[in-house]
């Protein structure tokens, strides 16, 4: 390898240089990672001021993943809450969230949800179809569940129609396995 400058690869000095040249691409990248940092607290707080936990113990629960549904260059969430108040024999709940500027804005609020979650590759008025399981709540076996966005929002509830059952391997993105942990959404 050559040696350059005070014995740097020529490599190294080139990164060297870069970056000196350009420090703004240094903090740029340091701000983007903050940003998510923030945008990780901004939407905890959101989620505490909306759902205002009804639990004395605050068991309440939360999985927050950036999506990109709707492909008009906004992020989407998709946050998945458990506890004794967001949870019953058929699943947990989840929230479908779009931003708004520096807000979010709930675009769906779904009962009955059990992981995998999965964004498909299939769309309904533009925005991707999502997949869950379908089990508890009187269903012995479970299976895969499609919901569907009608313009508004998306199906409340998967066990009701526009909801229906999947076909095997319907392609899509894992967001939330089966089994995910979520953070404590109250100190």
């Amino acid at each position: 390898m050559r040696k350059g400058f005070g014995g740097l690869s020529s490599m190294a000095f080139a990164t060297l240089a870069a970056i000196a040249m350009f420090p703004s691409a240094t903090r740029n990248a340091q701000t983007g990672q903050q940003s998510n940092s923030e945008q990780g607290e901004t939407f905890k707080k959101f989620l505490q001021d909306y759902l205002k936990d009804p639990s004395e113990d605050g068991s309440t629960r939360y999985i927050f993943v950036p999506v990109n549904l709707s492909d008009h260059g906004k992020r989407e969430v998709i946050a998945y809450i458990t506890g004794p108040s967001w949870c019953g024999s058929g699943g947990c709940t989840m929230l479908i969230l779009t931003t708004e500027g520096s807000r979010y804005r709930v675009v769906a609020k779904v009962t009955i949800v059990r992981p995998p979650i999965r964004v498909l590759a299939t769309k309904s008025h533009g925005w991707h179809d999502l997949s869950m399981q379908a089990q508890g709540g009187g269903i012995t076996n479970s299976y895969e569940v499609g919901l569907y966005f009608n313009g508004r929002s998306y199906t409340r509830n998967p066990s009701v129609l526009p909801a229906r059952r999947l076909a095997k391997n319907a392609p899509g993105d894992m967001v939330i396995p089966s089994g995910a942990e979520g953070k404590p959404l109250y100190p």
